[in-house]
């Protein structure tokens, strides 16, 4: 994982309202965005933001099914940032 790749991913988990949704996430293994909507109480364009930043960042994938979106971990991505981390102990 490149710095540019783990900034993008320490800053998406930065904030309470994603790293809650990679919780749940965890947690579930798949949620639509009308799941984080009701698990976060935040208006659809904010989760929209908050979906967003966490595909951006690799760690979440999310699929496009009719008026939803699909959302589950990016373990792969995951492990990388974990590997990346621990190697600064």
């Amino acid at each position: 994982m490149d710095n540019r790749a783990v900034e993008k991913a320490t800053n998406a988990i930065s904030d309470k309202y994603r790293l809650g949704i990679l919780q749940a996430l965890a947690q579930k293994g798949c949620m639509t965005n009308t799941d984080v909507q009701e698990l976060t109480g935040l208006s659809q364009p904010c989760v929209s933001h908050h979906v967003k930043l966490l595909t951006d960042s690799g760690l979440v994938e999310a699929r496009k099914e009719g008026r939803n979106l699909h959302l589950r971990l990016n373990k792969e991505a995951l492990h990388e940032l974990t590997t990346f981390l621990n190697g600064l102990l």
